[in-house]
């Protein structure tokens, strides 16, 4: 790394929001004019600065400064504090303003509005109130200045700091030194360790009741976040914040007595246990259940007897050419006579048959509206039935404007029934959206697959519902003529129960790839992806085929897998831009995936725009703009949106996906490396979820007894939740 020294003259390009900045530099002591690019999100025009770095060659820009860090100091001459003024970095300061000032105050110019901003009364057409405007303005950026430093000296990054300024603007300092951890409750973006590390550098003690009290929060949002609780029980609460503390139970206990007492977390009594709640998830799951049985009870019942019923079903299938079974039928006589109820079986079980007979059905009761939780799952349902579906989000309109769904209690859907797919994948947040958007009265089908692995979210929606024996439940497990002859559903239906899978390597579309270590594994991966498939069946090696894994980390291992198969199938060219950033490399053409809910992304589709980008949408990169550090996607549904650097975090690789990434997804051809694993992670429903994802063909490449470990392995994580109780304790 080698000592940059010049003078800034222009600022060609910044992102506001990270402080991303390009900027043209005067050398020292050399003609020569050269840009400097990084994180520098205070350099303005007119500075003299000290830049770290290294001089790069850009293939399109030429030598570049690559800024890992820089220390600038105020322009000492006439004509680099006239450009200093004159860039727009003050409020009512132009070029011929800054000239004037210059001409009258000289080279003294900046220390004239820091000490004595009254003189700039002094300068011709600068009268008092342009005055103060001006001092105001250059005090407010000296004050954003100093506090965007304070802030990365503890190690934030320039985009968090812009955040945390936003939030607190100059009493930012003053905030974190009172309490560091406010910045885990009101800044998203910052979690504990981060305002831990703050602290401690600031001198907190780690017995300070503020990181104690913090610390226990933490604990619980974790648990939601990475784990699906929506409460733990006191003593699995205490247990684990005195950890991570390094704290004493007893101690622990007491800050949580004192944060129930406080209402900074609910207590209350579930089963056996006493369990604590953050204040969200309590009212999320209590609210949860009061509506839906409140919905149950405003639901005019279908003024007919089973006989009319049926007859009518039958009629719906003359209609479509269809022949239920007797489990259809019962799925199709709840839906018709209670108004509430779930759907639930595996694959080739007749959901979508049965979902076609009831939409026929409803339609009778007035507007039908179906919608599922993800883009592609929303996708499929349409294909599927013939009808509009929507995502759960765009149905209940979310805007990003208003931070949240303009359907609602006070403004709800205009629906008479409500036809709900993928529920296995619904959160207790999402439910909760749901049903305060039903009018009372409106009808609501719920249909997914209970042995899928649940939801990403905190809750166990489904399965509760299931469990709680509050709502008509009818089971689809009749595999029907035509899915029988898939090995896949088969095969499904076998691991499900626990038997293992037949592997047949010929005339079938499920077979196995044997490979006994994880390094053969990931080469066969790739060829069947690149070439062996998309030869054999004629498939798109991006759109068509998913490789899924159960791990992250690992020779095969969704990181790895990713990088591998990139290179195969979107190598880096002279031509091509790309742009880098946390350890991936993104190219034009990239498969990518958004991995956490953004509901403020603006897109954009045929002259339609809205707000909204959530986990589990897919996309293709559309363009790369290395200078800028940004980049346009352009989503499976049709919607594009742009991502600068600050959301670059947003996006993954999706050659390969974690299993629990694919869920509501479906694929022509699912690609599954098994070799080895732990436990916790190689388990019966997570084999099962990745099996259920594919339409044509499952390749499974690995070891046999890796297959029949997971069969065997039928652990499921206890999800701590209780919408069963509160449902059948009446709420």
């Amino acid at each position: 790394m080698s000592k940059f020294e010049g003078t800034v003259e222009d600022i060609v390009y910044r992102n506001d929001q990270n402080g991303w900045t390009v900027a043209s530099i005067k050398l020292d002591g050399d003609r020569r004019r050269i840009s400097a690019v990084g994180i520098m999100p205070f350099l303005s025009t007119g500075e003299h600065a000290i830049f770290d770095g290294d001089l790069t060659e850009h293939r399109e820009y030429g030598k570049q400064i690559k800024v890992a860090a820089y220390e600038a100091t105020r322009p000492e001459t006439k004509s680099g504090v006239e450009r200093f003024l004159a860039s727009g970095l003050i409020r009512g300061v132009g070029p011929a303003t800054a000239k004037l000032i210059v001409d009258h105050f000289g080279a003294r110019a900046l220390d004239v509005l820091e000490s004595a901003p009254q003189r700039l009364t002094e300068v011709d057409g600068i009268g008092p109130k342009r005055a103060a405007m001006i001092a105001e303005s250059f005090a407010a950026q000296n004050g954003m200045r100093n506090t965007l430093i304070f802030l990365q000296n503890y190690g934030l990054s320039a985009g968090l700091s812009m955040k945390v300024y936003k939030a607190y603007g100059d009493t930012t300092e003053s905030v974190l030194r009172a309490n560091p951890y406010r910045l885990v409750d009101e800044i998203d973006g910052v979690g504990f360790h981060t305002a831990d590390e703050i602290a401690m550098s600031l001198g907190f003690g780690r017995e300070s009741a503020f990181r104690l009290r913090s610390g226990v929060k933490y604990v619980l949002s974790e648990a939601a976040s990475s784990v699906g609780h929506v409460y733990l029980p006191r003593a699995s609460l205490v247990s684990a914040a005195a950890r991570i503390l390094s704290a004493e139970p007893a101690t622990v206990e007491a800050v949580v007595k004192g944060l129930v007492l406080d209402g900074e977390l609910v207590a209350e009594a579930v089963g056996e246990d006493e369990a604590v709640y953050l204040p969200r998830c309590h009212k999320a799951e209590s609210e949860t259940a009061r509506l839906l049985l409140r919905l149950q009870k405003t639901i005019h019942r279908a003024n007919m007897s089973q006989r009319q019923a049926l007859s009518q079903i039958e009629a719906q299938e003359d209609a479509l050419g269809v022949s239920l079974s007797d489990e259809q039928r019962q799925a199709a006589m709840d839906a018709l006579l209670e108004g509430v109820c779930v759907i639930t079986g595996g694959p080739g079980t007749g959901k979508t048959t049965s979902i076609n007979v009831i939409i026929r059905l409803m339609r009778r009761w007035g507007k039908v509206e179906l919608c599922a939780p993800t883009g592609r799952a929303a996708k499929r349902m349409s294909e599927a039935t013939g009808c509009a579906a929507r995502t759960i989000h765009r149905m209940l309109e979310y805007s990003g404007e208003s931070q949240g769904f303009q359907r609602d209690e006070d403004n709800p859907l205009e629906a008479d029934v409500v036809i709900a797919d993928e529920m296995s994948m619904v959160d207790i947040f999402l439910m909760r959206s749901l049903l305060r958007a039903l009018r009372p009265g409106t009808r609501l089908v719920l249909v997914g697959d209970v042995d899928q692995l649940p939801s990403v979210g905190a809750g166990n929606v489904l399965r509760d519902l299931i469990d709680s024996g509050a709502v008509r439940v009818a089971r689809l497990t009749e595999i029907f003529r035509q899915a029988g002859q898939s090995q896949i559903i088969v095969n499904a239906h076998r691991i499900n129960r626990g038997e293992y899978p037949e592997i047949r390597n010929r005339d079938t579309d499920f077979f196995l790839e044997r490979r006994q270590t994880p390094a053969e594994a990931a080469e066969s991966v790739v060829a069947l992806t690149r070439v062996r498939l998309p030869k054999y069946m004629g498939l798109d090696s991006l759109r068509d085929i998913q490789v899924m894994a159960p791990m992250k980390k690992g020779d095969v291992g969704v990181y790895a897998l990713n990088a591998l198969l990139q290179q195969a199938l979107n190598p880096a060219r002279p031509d091509t831009p790309e742009l880098v950033h946390g350890g991936m490399t993104f190219r034009p053409g990239d498969k990518v995936m958004q991995v956490r809910n953004n509901y403020d992304l603006a897109w954009r589709r045929d002259g339609e725009a809205g707000d909204g980008v959530f986990n589990g949408d897919i996309g293709y990169i559309q363009a790369v703009d290395r200078r800028a550090k940004a980049l346009t996607v352009a989503f499976d549904d049709g919607r594009v949106a742009d991502y600068d650097e600050s959301l670059l975090d947003d996006l993954e690789l999706a050659y390969c996906m974690s299993v629990h990434k694919s869920q509501g997804s479906e694929f022509d051809a699912v690609v599954l490396p098994l070799v080895s694993g732990p436990p916790m992670l190689m388990t019966r429903n997570l084999l099962y979820t990745a099996v259920t994802r594919a339409k044509r063909l499952v390749v499974i490449v690995g070891r046999e007894g890796c297959v029949q470990a997971m069969v065997d392995n039928n652990h499921i994580t206890r999800r701590f939740s209780a919408l069963d109780l509160r449902l059948r304790n009446g709420a």
